[in-house]
């Protein structure tokens, strides 16, 4: 039973008190009717939102023509002048003039991602001829393959429109060029120029190209989707956390294969209900991108444990009615054996505890009639910081009501044992208990699903504070950390 309660009571978070036992009347200490009022507490949750680029490198490879750009120089010096000794004079070869003419072609746009590049790979391939070689030589051609890499970077407008800036280069894997007279002649020159209004086209056209991945509208999705209710634990008693983003930052991005990844963080509410499941609370409109200010992931979130007084009840009398198998030994009177009948428990004011059992005593002797009454006393919960060992102080005898047939009823309370058997039944250490719970709230949060929504958590670090009672019920605070990821995920993937 204690286990139960204990486990029942730690995920509590706002649980109604209703009949906790009838007015004794007289002797019994005033009902305290105070709530126990609880901040929500802020966490920044990560947030990524994936963005496939599988498009993006087709319709970019789409809009870049295949011919990047032609050549043709006429009356070019294909072979300079070179001395030659003849061993009787000193000559030099004329030189060969040509006419050089040919192209450079792409091949398919291969797509990459490296940290924040998303590398663009052009295979070039250049035909290149020399026509008319000093009139001797019709024509020699020559091929040659390179490798172009644009390298985009993307930036993310305050109103979450991408932009992209490109910085491309090349590299010959094969230089064009010809053998002639023991001259070599180079076919190509610095490629910087012609592929200037590649870039120029790229950068045109990326802005439009990012707009179809559609950030913004699954920024939005996560935004309004985080606005939802999840369940902790679905019954006995059934507990939800509800959460209430307030602000949206953003971190950068990385890219994973083939996928862009927004860094995102998302500062929510977290509100822990038993009970019916609460209402998901309003989506408000998507607020103003706000720098990342602290490292995502981390999850903080506070759970009110609220015990109902009432669960303290059967765990006392079964403690009471394992103690009236021995009689109490009373001052005066002797062994006294007593029958308990109810128990009752409640919040009283000064932060105490009131508790009331009623109950018949005797005693061996037959000097002093039977007696039965309600006896009502008072203690203050106590523990320790991080400790889920309760203790009660100055657990004292208030008042009695009901009382017939003699005063043994207030001799017994008085006397060493009861008080002694109620303190300890509701001393006790639920460390076990607290155990439990925290991994029975582990599996809860660790993939929730609601919607288009998956919230993914891992408790790694818990602490509690000191007990508290108050007419809702008896209080500890728990304080939970770990770390945390929503993804927006549409149902089916």
């Amino acid at each position: 039973m204690a286990s139960r309660f204990f486990c029942a009571a730690l995920l509590a978070s706002t649980l109604v008190l209703s009949g906790c036992g009838r007015d004794r009347g007289g002797g019994a200490p005033p009902r305290a009717n105070d709530a126990i009022v609880i901040t929500p507490q802020a966490s920044l949750i990560t947030v990524p939102v994936r963005a496939d680029l599988t498009q993006l490198a087709a319709a970019l490879d789409h809009e870049i023509p295949r011919t990047l750009w032609t050549i043709d120089k006429p009356d070019q010096t294909c072979v300079p002048s070179h001395p030659v000794d003849l061993g009787i004079a000193r000559i030099r070869t004329p030189k060969l003039k040509c006419r050089i003419v040919g192209e450079v072609t792409r091949g398919v746009m291969q797509f990459a991602g490296k940290g924040k590049d998303i590398v663009l790979t052009m295979p070039l391939h250049a035909v290149i001829r020399a026509e008319d070689i000093g009139g001797i030589l019709k024509r020699e051609t020559a091929t040659a393959d390179a490798v172009a890499r644009a390298v985009v970077r993307i930036t993310i407008a305050p109103d979450w429109s991408p932009r992209g800036t490109v910085d491309i280069h090349y590299t010959w894997t094969n230089a064009p060029h010809v053998e002639f007279l023991g001259q070599r002649i180079e076919l190509t020159q610095a490629a910087e120029h012609k592929l200037a209004p590649v870039i120029a086209r790229l950068e045109r056209d990326l802005p439009g190209q990012l707009g179809k991945l559609k950030l913004r509208q699954q920024v939005q999705s996560a935004w309004t989707s985080a606005f939802t209710t999840l369940s902790l634990n679905r019954d006995h008693p059934p507990v939800w956390m509800r959460i209430k983003p307030l602000e949206l930052q953003y971190g950068g991005y990385d890219m994973d294969g083939k996928s862009m990844v927004l860094r995102l963080g998302m500062k929510a509410v977290t509100e822990t209900f038993v009970g019916n499941r609460p209402a998901n609370p309003a989506p408000t409109p998507m607020p103003v991108m706000k720098p990342l200010a602290a490292q995502a992931g981390q999850l903080a979130f506070f759970i009110p444990v609220i015990a109902d007084y009432r669960e303290l009840e059967p765990v006392l009398m079964k403690a009471l009615r394992k103690r009236s198998a021995r009689p109490f030994l009373v001052p005066g009177v002797g062994p006294v054996h007593a029958t308990f009948r109810t128990a009752t428990i409640y919040g009283t004011t000064g932060g105490r505890i009131a508790v009331g059992v009623e109950f018949t005593a005797r005693d061996d002797a037959g000097e002093v009639g039977p007696t039965k009454g309600t006896v009502w006393m008072t203690g203050v919960p106590t523990n320790a910081d991080n400790s889920r060992r309760v203790g009660f102080d100055n657990f004292e005898v208030s008042g009695t009501t009901d009382m017939t047939g003699g005063d043994l009823i207030l001799k017994m309370a008085n006397a060493p044992g009861l008080d002694d058997t109620i303190a300890a039944s509701l001393s006790q250490n639920f460390e076990n208990d607290y155990n439990k719970l925290l991994g029975k709230i582990a599996r809860a949060i660790e993939a929730k699903r609601e919607g288009d929504l998956v919230i993914s958590a891992k408790v790694t670090r818990t602490r509690t504070g000191r007990i508290k009672a108050a007419g809702q019920g008896l209080y500890l605070p728990v304080w939970a950390q770990g770390q945390a990821s929503i993804t927006v995920r549409p149902a089916g993937k």
